[in-house]
């Protein structure tokens, strides 16, 4: 009787221990962006004081260019240069290729979509998405599209007449499997 009962608090023990762990991995991605964004705020300041590359991080290779804000959605993010998966797991990126944040032509930003770019699935056509660069200037950019692409068979415009600010990500938002070819494209034109 005793045994049984052993291996009954033994079993129960052990379940607890996997729900705990399985709550713990699901919450590791969330913290990890949040903290991220913590240092990042920190750097961002160090940058507008006139450091041109701070580190939000000791082992960094990436510093934030610019602060993007979505009002209606109440987000404020920092974006690190680059785009690699290193630098998009703690934040949106800012795509190399395309043009320096809130310069003429086309600035390209990435981000994951279960994480700082989950709010693009609520942004509509019309709405104002704010660029701060670390020279303090302020840019205002209204969306005039939302489009899925495959990435097999599109490519994103960088030359363009006028100043414009993609924001990308993946798509479907609620994909089971990260990683597919299709991605959530949301053009703003600078006002």
């Amino acid at each position: 009787m005793r045994s049984v009962t052993r291996a009954r608090y033994g079993a129960v023990a052990a379940l607890l221990a996997l729900g705990f762990w399985q709550l713990g991995q699901g919450a590791y991605i969330p913290a990890k962006a949040w903290l991220a964004q913590e240092l990042m705020q920190h750097a961002w300041l160090r940058m507008t004081a006139g450091d041109d590359r701070a580190a939000p991080w000791p082992w960094a290779d990436s510093w934030p260019v610019a602060r993007l804000s979505a009002p209606a959605h109440d987000v404020e993010l920092i974006v690190l240069s680059g785009g690699s998966g290193r630098t998009l797991a703690f934040a949106p990126g800012h795509l190399a290729a395309s043009a320096p944040p809130g310069a003429a032509g086309n600035s390209i930003i990435a981000g994951h979509r279960d994480t700082h770019f989950a709010f693009l699935r609520d942004v509509a056509i019309g709405e104002r998405v704010n660029l701060e660069t670390p020279d303090g200037r302020k840019h205002a950019y209204e969306v005039i599209g939302t489009n899925v692409v495959d990435s097999r068979r599109g490519s994103l415009v960088l030359d363009t007449d006028g100043a414009f600010l993609t924001l990308v990500t993946c798509y479907p938002f609620d994909a089971l499997d990260a990683g597919g070819p299709l991605r959530y494209v949301i053009t703003a034109r600078r006002l």
